[in-house]
């Protein structure tokens, strides 16, 4: 053991200062995990920023030199991104120091990541937020993420799934705390700009496209709010100086930024690892079960690599979130336009509304639930739920949207309603669930770190799930155009776009043909084709999740080859 960790400043920080006396009550450590994973859970609740952002400047309005909304969006994942990254990079570290270091550390990237971002809005410099919310705020991210798993499952041997499914549920939960605390920071902190009046009783002019106006100061930049635009700060329709009022994104990135630093903080100190060879009063290790998943070795996190079960797990893991993320990125787009047009009086707004709050429900409480779960059914078997349940859900939406478009009915409604949210519960089950299994296959003891590297599949699910939902749609969508053409008499498409057949192409590139306008003009009786739009993606994440049940079906026990017999690092006693 070095100096530096031993009696050097940062030695409280390690894990062997930070091993547990006889009589703690292990029941404090999840609240603490849970605490952190809150903090960064509320990475899902980034797109109540887009609106405030886009408009910095212009804040009733956008302004000319305000970020566009696809400037902004790729901020979230560039952070997810790097979530998987920092996770993978990290995680043999993290089992070399302890969850306390990794967690300060954690704490420092993700509230230092909001505090660069907020210098960032302040002087309006976008790559700002990019390095401190995405980057440095995204390895916050990974490291919070998995500080918390190898300590969980080593205090809970008894209850892997539960103990692991406590903390994720807190990372599934956090946008459903963020979303309002956001919203309620921005509206307090934001500031109307000058109004010069209405849009008719104020001379403006155009100069290189943007808009200005004479004052007694002389000539400023302005914008035109609408109605609804200003509303949002209670403001009226008309002309408003730029540069004069705030949306209140620095400020509230800023406050964010320092409470999420403390909470982090206090959490982390929170953590303690148990003694060597530590287990709960009562418990004795259960034999290996029939299936031989259960290990009561050990497997190094460089020799994880190599065996064919991390890569079948990787492929589970991918595929799951893949195929919940072609859902998410979808249902509620389906539910409006779908079931909105059909039965308006039942999905209204507020219905709306409260779908989208249950997605988060479901989700957090998927992650306690079925990790709980696998703790006595066992986790392969339930992961079998995850593919063959959730194979038949995705294959049922097509089915309830199509059946509900053509014949509005509760019943359909209803089932697409119950399936999306098992499907989400089980999207976040499978996060939850993973880690535990990981502790079946290669043991405990650099639990933490594999899981850290399997997480790429993370990643790589939050690019793969988003590239195939569009691709697909826009296959879809097509091929449905295609199709409502050939139906549609040329004269009259002629007379409805000004232009013949022939420039279809054309026309469907600048959105001046769509679906909607073509049924304008399409044969009496001719079916929408709207709600199957989406029956192309559905199939391949159904698709998906059958290929990710084999790789569960062939799931075996680590050969014994790839066992480690190193012991886990003793405890040195504090001095």
């Amino acid at each position: 053991m070095s100096n530096a960790r031993s009696g050097g400043a940062l030695s409280f920080l390690y894990k062997e200062h930070i091993v547990a006396e006889p009589g703690y009550n292990r029941w404090r450590v999840p609240p603490a995990s849970i605490a952190i994973h809150l903090c960064i859970g509320s990475v899902y609740a980034w797109s109540v920023f887009n609106p405030a952002l886009t408009r910095q400047l212009g804040v009733a309005a956008p302004a000319a030199d305000d970020w566009s909304l696809s400037s902004v969006v790729w901020i979230f994942s560039v952070a997810i991104v790097f979530l998987g990254l920092a996770a993978a990079f990290a995680g043999k570290w993290l089992e070399e120091v302890g969850p306390r270091m990794v967690g300060v550390v954690a704490a420092f990237l993700w509230g230092g990541g909001f505090i660069i971002g907020s210098l960032g809005i302040s002087s309006h410099q976008l790559w700002m937020i990019y390095l401190g919310y995405g980057v440095l705020g995204g390895c916050g991210l990974g490291l919070g993420y998995v500080s918390p798993v190898s300590t969980l499952i080593r205090w809970f041997p008894d209850r892997r799934g539960m103990a692991t499914g406590m903390a994720i549920m807190g990372f599934g939960g956090g946008a459903m705390i963020a979303a309002p605390l956001k919203g309620w920071l921005l509206k307090t902190f934001a500031t109307a700009p000058e109004f010069l009046g209405a849009e008719g009783a104020v001379a403006t002019m155009i100069e290189g496209g943007r808009v200005f106006a004479e004052t007694a100061a002389g000539k400023v930049e302005v914008v035109v709010a609408t109605a609804k635009q200003a509303a949002s700060f209670g403001g009226d329709a008309g002309v408003y100086v730029v540069g004069t009022g705030d949306t209140g994104a620095s400020s509230t990135f800023m406050v964010l930024g320092v409470f999420y630093f403390i909470v982090m903080m206090i959490a982390a100190f929170q953590y303690r690892v148990p003694a060597k060879d530590w287990k709960p009063a009562g418990w004795e290790p259960k034999p290996v079960t029939s299936s031989g998943l259960i290990t009561q070795n050990n497997v190094h996190i460089d020799q994880a690599l190599k065996t064919p079960q991390f890569w079948q797990l990787w492929v589970m893991l991918c595929f799951n979130v893949t195929a919940g993320i072609g859902v998410i990125g979808v249902a509620k787009t389906m539910m409006s336009e779908i079931f909105g047009t059909m039965m308006p009086l039942v999905v209204t707004a507020g219905f709306a509304s409260t779908y989208v709050l249950m997605i988060s429900v479901f989700n957090m409480v998927g992650r306690f639930f079925w990790a709980s779960t696998s703790d006595f059914i066992g986790r392969k078997a339930t992961y079998m739920c995850f593919f063959v349940l959730g194979t038949v859900l995705y294959m049922s939406i097509p089915y309830f949207a199509s059946a509900g478009a053509s014949a509005p009915s509760m019943f359909y409604l209803m089932g697409f309603y119950i399936a999306t949210m098992v499907i989400f519960s089980m999207y976040g089950g499978g996060f939850a669930t993973i880690p535990a299994y990981l502790a079946d296959m290669f043991g405990t003891m650099h639990v933490g770190g594999i899981h850290g590297r399997l997480l790429t599949a993370w990643s790589t699910a939050g690019v793969l799930g988003p590239l195939a939902i569009t691709s697909l749609r826009e296959m879809s969508v097509n091929k449905a155009i295609s199709a409502l053409v050939e139906k549609i008499d040329p004269a009259a498409f002629t007379e409805k776009f000004g232009a013949p057949v022939a420039d279809l192409g054309q026309l469907v590139a600048a959105k001046t043909v769509t679906i909607a306008k073509l049924m304008e003009i399409a044969p009496e009786g001719t079916i929408d084709p709207t709600p199957s739009l989406y029956n192309t993606t559905m199939y391949c994440m159904a698709a998906l999740l059958v290929v990710a049940f084999f790789a569960n079906l062939f799931m075996r026990p680590v050969k014994e080859h790839h066992h480690h017999d190193e012991p886990e690092l003793s405890a040195i006693p504090v001095e």
